[in-house]
């Protein structure tokens, strides 16, 4: 565990104010739900709650099912992170989301697009992996931005269209229905 330095008070309600700094850092937001844990020296540690990090496993199965039946690399990220990757580009998985996809995600925006086109974005923070084309749709529940479906594509089959379009708004709707349960 790394020190900050920072110390804070708990007020007569039992509430703690987290560092601004941290939540930038940390990137929680306002309404961010936490995860609280214990241990047996005393430590509270808080972690960011993702909803869709709980179904990693099914997560996971999607994406290869995704990936086989489109041909193409499929990601599966929660508000902060890929949490599922197959079909190519395993290095993206457990890295943070770009700024750029955030906000597409976070106004509920689909995204067909060819490296070079206008309205590519790096979809990781730190790009390593080059490939050419990309497809986005938000995973919705209940009303709110939970996470996102993502195909790539090195572009040797083809440019993406209506069929990758229609594949990724099935997956990001099954995926936020099967969280609504």
């Amino acid at each position: 565990m790394k020190a900050t330095g920072i110390v804070r008070r708990i007020d007569d309600l039992g509430r703690i104010v987290i560092p601004k700094e941290i939540r930038r850092t940390l990137r929680i937001r306002e309404s961010d739900p936490l995860e609280i844990f214990t241990d047996r020296e005393g430590e509270i540690i808080l972690k960011k709650y993702s909803p869709i990090g709980e179904m990693n496993t099914f997560a996971k199965q999607y994406a290869e099912s995704l990936a086989q039946v489109s041909g193409k690399a499929a990601l599966i990220a929660d508000r902060d992170q890929f949490i599922a990757v197959s079909g190519g580009y395993k290095s993206i998985l457990g890295k943070s989301i770009s700024k750029e996809l955030e906000e597409k995600l976070n106004k509920r925006e689909m995204l067909i697009a060819s490296k070079g086109d206008s309205n590519f974005i790096p979809i990781t923070q730190d790009v390593t992996d080059e490939f050419q084309q990309e497809a986005i749709s938000p995973i919705i529940c209940e009303g709110d931005m939970i996470g996102g479906v993502v195909l790539i594509d090195n572009g040797e089959k083809g440019k993406m269209g209506e069929v990758e379009q229609k594949l990724i708004q099935s997956a990001a709707g099954f995926l936020g229905r099967q969280m609504e349960q």
